[in-house]
């Protein structure tokens, strides 16, 4: 599965400075622009990231299994569940994309990008735009492209609501492309794996504490066998159980300390650490600083 971090240094040489500091690491980016950078085209492989891309001009596009192509003006949405590539794109093709993770979303709105059927398992999220439709959604990306440059103190804020805007127009717009299937087993215990997974994170009080931070405690609360847990999840998503576990534990620790009272040590005990220590050395393993470094950045 490719990072965002990787996915910065193959097509641009660098890793953003601040790429850390940010919760979902949204960016926004011209076709044009890139195509200046002389990139191949990018592997078939899972990222760990969605993208949505407005895309002007003609090229074919590998999502999962589907070889899928695209002509003229179409809206692409890319989940990180499914590997994808696509071939060199051409010198005149216009557009916009972005990048962001699932956290981009959970630190206001909760929403769970996974149960839209945009980023279903089984969907095309393939749209051909009418020059209307193409119109506002060129819209929308110009106007986020724009506040990423700017200085706005709630600039993520209202990105993500053209983001959303953006999101719920599509699905407004045409749902005949969307050919879901009825979920197979894998399917219904990663959907209910999640589930759990995010229903433990309405923390209100610092008394509270989450108490679901293993593979194994899941996989009892779910009645499987922890095994067919894993399997599963690896199978279905292309992370471990414990991957989604501690990503999910990092991304409400940002949340908090950059938008919660607590003190750090109720924050520790909020997400199930026995000692602040032990969060301490947890968030430093997979953000590379200490909890009161992030809080101050």
């Amino acid at each position: 599965m490719e990072s965002l971090e990787e996915f910065y240094q193959k097509k641009f040489d660098i890793i953003p400075s601040d790429i850390r500091a940010g919760i979902g690491q949204f960016n926004i980016f011209r076709i044009q622009d890139r195509l200046k950078q002389e990139r191949k085209a990018p592997r078939h492989v899972r990222r760990n990231f969605y993208k949505v891309m407005l895309y002007v001009g003609d090229n074919v596009f590998y999502y999962g299994d589907q070889v899928i192509q695209v002509s003229g003006r179409t809206l692409l949405f890319f989940s990180p569940s499914i590997p994808y590539s696509y071939e060199n794109i051409k010198q005149d093709t216009t557009g916009y994309f972005c990048v962001f993770k699932d956290e981009f979303y959970k630190e206001n709105f909760r929403l769970e990008l996974n149960e839209l059927p945009l980023f279903a398992t089984g969907a095309v999220p393939v749209f051909q735009l009418n020059e209307d439709e193409y119109k506002a959604a060129d819209a929308i990306f110009s106007n986020m492209f724009e506040e990423m440059d700017g200085g706005y103190l709630y600039k993520y804020d209202l990105i993500r609501s053209y983001l959303s805007q953006l999101i719920f127009q599509t699905l407004k717009m045409t749902t005949h492309n969307l050919t879901l299937h009825q979920p197979d087993s894998g399917t219904r215990i990663t959907a209910q794996f999640l589930d759990l997974l995010e229903k433990q994170f309405l923390i209100e009080f610092s008394t509270e504490e989450i108490t679901l931070r293993s593979p194994g405690s899941f996989a009892g609360k779910m009645a499987v066998h922890v095994n067919y847990l894993n399997r599963i999840i690896k199978r279905t998503t292309g992370k471990t159980t414990s991957e989604h576990i501690n990503e999910r534990i990092t991304t409400e620790a940002k949340i908090m300390l950059r938008h919660s009272t607590f003190n750090i040590a109720e924050i520790a005990y909020s997400l199930g650490f026995d000692e602040p220590l032990s969060f301490n050395k947890f968030f430093k393993k997979h953000m590379g600083i200490t909890p009161s470094s992030y809080r101050k950045v």
